[in-house]
């Protein structure tokens, strides 16, 4: 009895490991991050694309509609937390034609560091997270 219990449970666990591999995006599942035409990485926040850019001076976000097209960000705002060296700093952003919004950095993103995206959009509240390698 013990040991029919125990392989139900662990097909169910096996089951809903390969299900939720199946869901989300496909180079996140294979363990890499996605790359966009801007040469950053990619997120998706309620299934829009969200590329990250930094510069040294700016951080800089493209952000796009279901469908791959850009997103008119017009009069959106929103910000960025970024944390890193164990410090958080928020950077808000601004909208920038046709589909970015962007804040200035007062130093360079470090290797590690991590950034957490959040705007309203078009009815859209949108969060993606990134890592800066």
């Amino acid at each position: 009895m013990f040991r029919r219990e125990f392989v139900a449970t662990a097909l169910l666990l096996s089951a809903g490991q390969a299900l939720a591999r199946e869901t989300g995006n496909p180079q996140a599942r294979s363990g890499s991050t996605p790359i966009g035409a801007n040469g950053g990485p990619v997120s998706v926040a309620d299934g829009h694309p969200i590329e990250m850019v930094a510069t040294d001076t700016a951080l800089t976000f493209f952000v796009q509609d279901e469908d791959g097209t850009p997103l008119d960000t017009g009069s959106t705002t929103g910000r960025a937390i970024v944390t890193q060296g164990g410090k958080n700093t928020t950077i808000q952003l601004a909208p920038a034609a046709p589909n970015k919004l962007s804040g200035p950095l007062a130093a360079p993103l470090g290797a590690g560091a991590k950034v957490v995206f959040s705007a309203k959009i078009h009815g859209h509240n949108m969060q993606a997270r990134f890592e800066k390698k």
